[in-house]
This record gives structure tokens, sequence and C-alpha cells, in this order.
């Protein structure tokens, strides 16, 4: 073998030595956990279980900080000007990624260049919920109310060009109707406008509705899943009700700014997909309906490549232009 081969091995192997001796020395020092949607919803509840259960294993707080609102942007943007030091970390999802390059002419983070992607979680199980109010017992009749009064209900999203908003513009376009978008900053907050009557329906993962089901104050018309989901066996999936033209399913990963150390994206996506891959824990997540999907950093950069294509077929469906993003 050549010298300079034997050089390069040689510097190959001890910088796979030195990373890894890195990653095993991170963290020293408290983690701050951006979670870019409100206290409550089901996200929220998984990453705070999560900071728990990893705190013990990475030997440092993980400290949860929730900055909702505006389909992620707001939560994007302190995560991309955040320091890359280790000690931030972002939960992102399919609206942070994939949707917001595509609407907004002005984003205050570029999705591309300003995160290190470290590993998808999971999946959401969705549903669409109605307003115990509104006396709806099927989407049939939903719709058949929608129609009567075409700007007479309220839909709740989580801002402009949110997956929620997505789907109600296909809503809109698919029945002829003119349902109402009305921003909250994440599924807990939905949940209870609907509970309260503030908005009629809306399109969420199904964890954010356990109370206001329990407690008949909502009512669940539709699951996103492919068949009929055990937590709401007796509700029909999207196909079934035929709303099952409208593709793509929310996801859940989590990122870091730009230039943060590989040897801390190791450890953390390595901790992470263990955690997101116990017996116990994948126990919890079904019982929020979420399905576990941990990848590692370069199975995370494949999927956002592909899920950036789908947003790009959605926002074509739902028929919706670029926008000016204001804070």
């Amino acid at each position: 073998m050549r010298a300079w081969k034997r050089a390069a091995l040689a510097l190959l192997a001890l910088a796979t030595t030195t990373t890894a001796s890195q990653a095993q020395n991170y963290p020293n020092k408290p983690i701050r956990m951006i979670v870019s949607i409100a206290a409550g919803s089901v996200t929220d509840v998984i990453m705070r279980a999560a900071a728990a259960e990893l705190q013990g294993r990475l030997g440092q707080p993980v400290v949860v900080e929730n900055i909702g609102g505006a389909a992620g942007i707001l939560g994007g943007k302190s995560c991309a000007q955040a320091a890359p030091d280790g000690t931030n970390i972002c939960i992102i999802y399919h609206s942070t990624m994939s949707f917001n390059p595509l609407l907004f002419s002005n984003l205050p983070y570029n999705p591309d260049t300003d995160f290190v992607p470290i590993a998808r979680l999971f999946f959401l199980v969705e549903g669409v919920f109605a307003s115990s109010a509104i006396n709806v017992d099927s989407v049939a009749a939903l719709k058949a109310l929608a129609q009567s009064k075409p700007d007479g209900l309220n839909y709740a999203t989580l801002g402009e060009g949110s997956y929620p908003d997505l789907f109600l513009k296909w809503l809109n376009n698919q029945w002829g109707t003119k349902i109402v978008g009305i921003p909250y900053r994440g599924g807990g907050p939905a949940a209870q406008a609907i509970a309260a009557n503030d908005v009629q329906l809306t399109r969420f993962g199904v964890g954010n509705f356990a109370g206001a089901l329990a407690a008949g104050k909502a009512k669940a018309l539709a699951v996103s899943t492919a068949k009929r989901s055990p937590l709401l066996p007796d509700v029909p999936t999207l196909h079934e009700v035929g709303l099952g033209n409208f593709p793509g399913q929310g996801w859940w990963g989590l990122a870091a700014p730009k230039g943060t150390p590989p040897a801390a994206v190791a450890r953390l996506s390595s901790e992470f997909q263990k955690l997101f891959s116990e017996p116990k824990f994948i126990e919890f997540l079904e019982k929020q309906a979420v399905v576990p999907a941990a990848t590692d950093p370069a199975g995370f950069v494949a999927f956002l490549r592909e899920d950036r294509k789908n947003a790009e077929a959605l926002i074509t469906i739902a028929n919706t232009k670029k926008s000016e993003f204001k804070e």
C-alpha cells in the first residue's frame, strides 16, 4: 500500500476514534429543546416524556422550550439562530422543512442550509374532528352542513400554509365551500377550541382530542390510517369517507443549528433512535396516536428530500400560491 494511502487511512481511523470519543463526552451542559408547537399538544407531551428519559442517559437536563405558531416558522427561526454548540436542539416537522419554503417567499430561515438533520422520530395518526355542538356524526353530514352554510363554519389550523390549512383549502375546493381557517399554536389549543365550539371542524393528530372525545365535546369523523385505528375502531378512514385523495402524512423529527459538532449529532441521534425503538416507549407513543419511525441522520436527509416532493404535489392540489411571511 502506498504511503499516502496508509496515511489517509490512519487519519480516517483517528478521526473516527476522536468523533466517537467526543460523542461519549457530550454533553457537558444542559440541553435546550425547542419544540415548535404549543405546550399540551401531542408532540409537546411526547417530547417532554423523551426529555425526562434522556436526561438520565445523557447526564444533563433536557429543558423543553415551546415556540409555537406560524406553521413552525417561529420555532424554525429560533432554531436557526441558536448557538451551534450542541446545547440547542429543535423539534421540526413537515411544515418547517417541506411546506414553508414552497409557501413563503421570505422565510427567516433556510431549511436546506440552516439545520443539521439528526433523526426523524414519528408519524402522526390524524383525524377529522367536529364540535359536538354542530350535531353531525359523519363526513357526509358535515359536507351537507358546510354546503348549506358556505362561509358559516370555522376550522382550526396552525397558520397560513400549515398542513391543516392546506387540507382546509383542498376541502373548500372539493366541496365548493368557504370554511374559514382560524390559526392556533398547536393541537391542544385547537382541541380546546373545538370543545368550546369556537371552531367547528379541523384535521389534527388524534392524540390531541382524547379529552374532548371522552367529554363528548368532539366527534371523530375520519382517521388518516390505511386501516381503521385500534384507538378509534368505529371511525372510518379518510378513504372510506371519500377524502383519501389528499396525500401525505404528518411527521416530526429532530434537528440542530448548522455547525453543531458531528459528535453531538451522532450522540443525540443514537440516543433518540434507541429511545424511540424501545418497547415501553413505543407503547407510550401508540397511546398518543403516533407511529414511531426513528431514522439516522442519513435516512432523515433522504426522507426530507422525498417529503419536499410530496409537499409540492399537495400544494398543487390545494392550489396555494407563495405569499410573504409577516411575523
